[in-house]
Order: C-alpha cells, then sequence, then structure tokens
C-alpha cells in the first residue's frame, strides 16, 4: 500500500490538532481583550480562563493523548510495511471519531456523546494496535 494513503489520515489529526490550538488561541485572546480574565490570573495555570477557552484548551491537550499512540503506530506501520486496507479503515474511523470528539467538545460539550466518540476512536486505535503486535509477534504479512 502506498505510504502516501496512509499517511493522510495522519496529516488529517494534524491538521485537526492545529485548527483546535487556532480555536484555543482566538479563545484565549478574545478573554483577554474582552478582560474576562487577566494576564495575573493565568500566569500559573488555567482555572481563570472561562468556560469556552477553557474546553477548547482541554479539546487541544486531548490531542495528544490517544493520537500520540497513532502517531507512533503509524510510523510503525510504515517502517515495518505492515500498512493494509484495514489498518487505513481503522485509522479513518480514528481520525473522523477524533474530530467529531473535538468538535463536541469546542461546542456542546456533551459528555455522553463525547465519551462515545473517544470509546469507538479508542477501540479503533486499539484494534490496530493488536493486529500490528500479532503480526510482528507471530511475523506475518
Amino acid at each position: 500500500m502506498s505510504f502516501q494513503y496512509v499517511l493522510l489520515p495522519l496529516f488529517v489529526q494534524i491538521l485537526l490538532t492545529m485548527a483546535v490550538g487556532y480555536l484555543l488561541f482566538t479563545a484565549r485572546a478574545s478573554a483577554l481583550r474582552g478582560k474576562q480574565v487577566r494576564w495575573q490570573e493565568i500566569a500559573l495555570g488555567e482555572p481563570a480562563w472561562p468556560p469556552a477557552a477553557l474546553a477548547r484548551a482541554n479539546a487541544f491537550r486531548n490531542q495528544f493523548e490517544l493520537p500520540v499512540l497513532f502517531y507512533v503506530l503509524t510510523i510503525l506501520e510504515i517502517i515495518t510495511q505492515h500498512a493494509d486496507y484495514i489498518f487505513l479503515v481503522l485509522a479513518w474511523i480514528f481520525v473522523l471519531t477524533r474530530i467529531a470528539h473535538a468538535t463536541v467538545h469546542v461546542t456542546s460539550n456533551y459528555v455522553p456523546h463525547r465519551g462515545i466518540l473517544y470509546g469507538i476512536g479508542g477501540l479503533a486505535l486499539f484494534i490496530m494496535w493488536i493486529i500490528f503486535m500479532v503480526r510482528i509477534v507471530l511475523g506475518l504479512p
């Protein structure tokens, strides 16, 4: 399988991270300009940020949790040449659920929906890792 196809979901995940980072920047800049928060209140932590900025900060931080395992696995799949259509389908499921999860996080922030999306994406990633580990340990193609 072409490594460009394998990298495409990873690129989309990176773009998602950048987009959420931009939303975080705009929310924080707006809060500072609107005097909803002062520099002194946020110098040592985040509790003083308004809820919209906190939600975006949490969504941004979340892009560095499960996705890190996705990045590593994608690179390993390319290096070992084990990437196949199963990996690609599961990678897209993971990335699409990450997009939906981030969207919920920065809009309604409705935890039950966020939890379901997180769980589906996490399960897809877990399956991808299990398949990869079994193939490597058993020497399968």
